[in-house]
């Protein structure tokens, strides 16, 4: 089965990083983590890939000049290990528009609101404040505009009464862990995808 290879870049623990692991532990899965990029040396997220047997790489952000020589490495590691689809996964670093604009349609993020709700940061507290009655996740393709680009899937979770901000968090997370794998089937399940030549049909490559 022809399966899409995922880079995934982490800052810290790597919770999302260990729902994507998972999933991809599945034989029908429709892609494969070919490498966990952190930009911290000491991120929690590492030790979960090198568990399960995934190369990964640090890239130091504090050891470059300046944000276009971190994200020239960046590529650099993105090129070698062939990847097809980048997924941030809690990476805490902005991203340049050029980097950004390369990876068009290859480049996905998991946001804790329903954007275009609550782009940004500290978005709990904020559907706290304004007495929202539900909340959720977006996983969405990354643009230049922070927190604007193309949303691929969604997940609404309900605000409980009493809730605070951590306990929403930690119900949206759970959602999170479901939205990300379903969103790269649904990525995958687009891009593999070829013509038959006999027929002109459009059939599914691991068909």
């Amino acid at each position: 089965m022809e399966r899409l290879n995922l880079a995934v870049l982490i800052s810290g623990r790597g919770s999302n990083l260990q729902a994507l692991i998972d999933s991809c532990a599945a034989a029908d899965f429709p892609a494969r983590i070919a490498v966990v990029i952190s930009n911290r040396p000491d991120a929690y997220g590492l030790v979960r890939a090198q568990a399960a047997g995934i190369t990964t790489v640090v890239i130091d952000h504090k050891t470059f000049a300046g944000r276009p020589e971190f994200e020239a490495a960046l590529q650099a590691e993105l090129v070698r290990h062939d990847a097809d689809l980048v997924c941030l996964a809690g990476f805490m670093r902005v991203l340049g528009a050029d980097f950004i604009n390369h990876w068009t349609d290859c480049l996905i993020n998991i946001h804790p609101s329903l954007l275009p709700d609550y782009k940004g940061l500290d978005t709990h507290a904020r559907v706290l404040a304004d007495g929202r009655a539900e909340t959720g996740c977006t996983v969405h393709y990354v643009t230049a505009e922070l927190d604007s680009g193309p949303a691929i899937t969604q997940r609404r979770v309900p605000v409980h009464p009493g809730d605070t901000a951590e306990s929403l968090a930690a119900r949206v997370l759970e959602a999170e862990h479901e939205a990300y794998p379903a969103a790269i089937v649904q990525i995958a399940r687009e891009r593999l995808k070829t013509v038959d030549p006999a027929t002109g049909i459009v059939k599914n490559k691991n068909s």
